[in-house]
């Protein structure tokens, strides 16, 4: 496979790191972009709206600027170097994904076009705390239940709900954000969060009226949880980065701690992790570009169980290697740490894709390395 990027690839990179970093380059300014409501800088939002980036992954019809899961990588690879709270991954990629994949032709015009102009903020309520039921309810549909935790709930004009189906399966509905009650909160890394509780609150079903949504919304959160593998990595090498320059500068016994070699090898080991995270997700993304359901969805799982355990690993370190600076509220590399965390737990976390990638075990043929055939195989 090739992972190149061509020139409109770098070029997008280039001016979105650009932007991001011009606004979060300095960290306190994300401190304080985070610390106040809505929990992100809608000034940039907006800047990335002008710039296409909020309508990258939908179809030029529908208003969006027809690119792919790599363009979308990239976008989200540079969000998460600086650790920008933007909601691209809630309301473009998960909200958005499940719009473009389910909605009619009339609402992906509608809504679509809204979310990449800036106009509307999209969420996708999926995870439960009470399971959201639909019924019917004269010409439409009404839904009730309660959804947690539903990224920027709270301040999306429009929710995407998962809910069952009276017949069985599990429909998708668009839900006015003033019809839902919602408690919104701060997360774990300073994000922004909300419990949703519906009752008979008054929905229009996405796409067909009815219809098991189950398989095209397993294949939205497959392609969300790749973007979040971006998003990690990007955190990873700012982490990795952070480090390897505190080691250098950092003092003990008159020396910098880059002369210890014990030191040295513990950040090659980051690094080792760095990039086997980044063979594999850049794979699973290739993949997903192939447009094969099935495949991706595995693949998507086998990249999320390597960026579990490298986040886990490489957050560690870092936090480890910078002694108790790391433990500031003020530094980076905790807070790094702090939204890998929550990034491994959010769509699956690594218990649960290594418990997916298990069911398939039997799909493949074993290599017994004892069996005389294979030897005699392997030495040919």
């Amino acid at each position: 496979m090739d992972f190149s990027l061509d020139d409109e690839q770098v070029a997008l990179r280039d001016a979105v790191r650009s932007l991001v970093t011009k606004t979060y380059g300095d960290f306190e300014q994300r401190r304080r972009a985070s610390a106040a409501e809505p929990g992100y800088d809608e000034s940039l939002w907006r800047q990335l709206a002008e710039m296409g980036v909020l309508g990258l992954p939908f179809a030029e019809d529908d208003g969006g600027m027809g690119a792919g899961p790599v363009e979308v990588a990239l976008v989200a690879a540079e969000l998460g170097r600086v650790l920008a709270p933007e909601p691209f991954l809630a309301s473009v990629v998960l909200a958005g994904g499940a719009v473009a994949a389910a909605g009619t032709a009339d609402q992906r015009s509608e809504l679509l076009g809204a979310l990449a102009s800036g106009e509307r903020l999209l969420a996708l309520a999926h995870e439960e705390t009470v399971p959201v039921t639909a019924s019917r309810s004269g010409e439409g549909w009404s839904l009730t239940g309660t959804k947690e935790p539903v990224l920027h709930g709270a301040r999306a004009d429009l929710l995407v709900v998962s809910a069952a189906l009276p017949d069985g399966g599990t429909g998708l509905f668009l839900v006015e954000g003033t019809d839902a009650e919602t408690d919104g909160y701060r997360t774990y890394d300073g994000g922004r969060a909300a419990r949703v509780r519906l009752r008979d609150a008054p929905a229009t079903a996405l796409g067909e009226p009815g219809a098991d949504q189950a398989t095209t919304l397993a294949g939205v959160l497959a392609a969300a949880r790749l973007a979040a593998c971006h998003e990690a990595l990007g955190g990873m090498e700012a982490a990795l980065a952070a480090t390897t320059a505190y080691l250098k500068s950092r003092k003990q016994f008159g020396v910098t701690l880059n002369t210890f070699q014990a030191l040295n090898f513990r950040a090659a080991d980051m690094y080792v992790s760095l990039e086997l995270t980044r063979s594999i997700v850049d794979w699973a993304t290739m993949v997903l570009a192939t447009g094969d359901p099935a495949r991706a969805g595995e693949a998507s799982a086998r990249a999320a169980l390597q960026t579990s355990r490298a986040g886990r690993h490489i957050g560690q370190e870092a936090i480890q290697l910078h002694g108790g600076i790391a433990m500031t509220a003020e530094y980076l590399v905790g807070n790094i740490t702090a939204h890998l965390t929550v990034l491994d737990h959010l769509l699956g976390d690594g218990r649960q894709h290594l418990g997916t990638l298990m069911t398939g075990v039997g799909d493949y043929e074993a290599l017994d390395p004892l069996d005389p055939t294979m030897r005699s195989t392997s030495s040919q």
